[in-house]
């Protein structure tokens, strides 16, 4: 796999994690305090995330790194 593959199966798993809680892009932006367009780059994977960032999306989501990290062959 490549990065930009790799990008993209994270924002998915945040894409799915977010949905799973009940909250649309907009209510986990401001719960997050960012703006929408920035959790809609992470969810498409246009955006790199730090681990730093993906431990504070794990912990609003309330799910493991492990499950955000996950990628399928």
């Amino acid at each position: 796999m490549n990065k930009k593959e790799i990008f993209k199966q994270i924002g998915k798993n945040i894409q799915y994690a977010r949905k799973e809680k009940g909250y649309t892009q907009e209510t986990f932006s401001e719960l997050m305090n960012v703006s929408w367009s920035y959790v809609a780059k992470i969810e498409s994977g246009v955006l790199n995330l730090s681990i730093g960032k993906i431990v504070d999306f794990a912990n609003y989501l309330e799910t493991d790194i492990n499950t955000l990290l996950k990628i399928n062959k």
